[in-house]
């Protein structure tokens, strides 16, 4: 159950156009030749963008600032007159567009609507749910947004266990809301979504990754991925790192203390074919600046296009070749917002 679908890969490569593939082209080749000379060179524009639907969240989980209610920023709901426009600016080189950064999506009354827009613009969309707003009404609405995948979070296999880290949270909200999107998938005879059982593997709940497997066997999903955890405070150990190594980002040291596992590179392909777009229309490198404090632009100032190449980007770019540590929010990342640990 790990892995593309062979429905899912194909649809993914029907949104391929000679005009996106050119622009991949051109993005892989001037970060392979920035790791080459050690200086920033960028050619092309995203191929992948994450947009934010709202930072509006019903569930508390402990490692989130939507969840802690612990934004320095704004809250609010991303505007569908300006997702039109970004979108309008953006659609021809995007390969897919995430909607997900903070938040939860479905809070936006408008999301669905967006996603149609994105679909009918030729971009695979994706997006990450808790799955407690999937009644009926919005399962059927998903299934006829075209939206292309639906990753719902599942960090436990019973209740107990569930509400550790999803605090507020009902498991069987979560299921059902699966069972809906399943059934209307089915009913519309629609092959969208790509339906994902995403895992948080946590030491309270990993002793229950074989029932997720089995969980999502029955209930028809049609992948299960298992993530791990960026932990916060983890230096002196924390309840939540788990004891299975494969599933932890950290490992314990001779002093007893905990370090990150993975080598910070000096370079990031993220900050050459990707980035994030608040709800508000700031620009920030990545998923790890939650707090948008690497401000790279603001679309309501300035296009896409211009803030991509201006002065703040190429910044950026060159702190990241002169050293990933001295960066805040480079420090606990793993290369990749999403680091999975995946199991057949």
């Amino acid at each position: 159950m790990s892995g593309f679908s062979k429905i899912d890969t194909l649809n993914f490569l029907s949104k391929l156009t000679i005009s996106k593939i050119w622009n991949i082209i051109k993005l892989y080749s001037s970060y392979q030749l920035t790791k080459l000379l050690k200086k920033p060179i960028q050619w092309g524009l995203p191929m992948t963008v994450s947009i934010e639907p709202t930072t509006a969240c019903n569930l508390r989980c402990p490692e989130c600032p939507s969840g802690l209610r612990a934004f320095s920023r704004p809250t609010g709901n991303l505007k569908k007159d300006f997702f039109t426009k970004t979108i309008e600016e953006l659609h021809q080189h995007l390969v897919y567009l995430i909607f997900y950064f903070q938040g939860e999506p479905y809070i936006n009354p408008d999301f669905l609507e967006m996603v149609k827009l994105a679909n009918q613009k030729g971009i695979y969309t994706i997006t990450s749910t808790n799955a407690h707003f999937l009644n009926d009404a919005n399962a059927r609405k998903t299934i006829e947004s075209g939206l292309n995948r639906l990753i719902i979070s599942v960090d436990g296999t019973t209740q107990e266990v569930y509400e550790q880290y999803r605090k507020e949270g009902k498991l069987e909200n979560v299921l059902q809301g699966a069972k809906n999107i399943v059934k209307w998938k089915k009913e519309l005879k629609s092959k969208t979504p790509h339906i994902i059982f995403q895992f948080l593997v946590v030491k309270p709940n990993e002793h229950q990754i074989p029932e997720l497997y089995q969980l999502a066997k029955e209930i028809g999903v049609d992948e299960v991925k298992l993530k791990t955890a960026q932990i916060y405070d983890y230096e002196s150990g924390n309840p939540l790192i788990p004891t299975i190594d494969k599933y932890s980002r950290y490992r314990k040291i001779s002093d007893g203390k905990y370090t990150i596992k993975n080598e910070l590179l000096n370079h990031c392909w993220k900050l050459w074919h990707a980035c994030v777009i608040t709800w508000d229309g700031l620009v920030v490198p990545c998923c790890f600046d939650k707090d948008a404090t690497h401000q790279l632009g603001d679309l309501k100032k300035q296009t896409f296009r211009d803030l991509w190449k201006g002065n703040s980007y190429v910044d950026f770019r060159k702190m990241i070749l002169k050293g990933r540590d001295q960066i805040d929010i480079c420090k606990n990342c793993t290369e990749g917002c999403k680091v999975w640990a995946e199991q057949d």
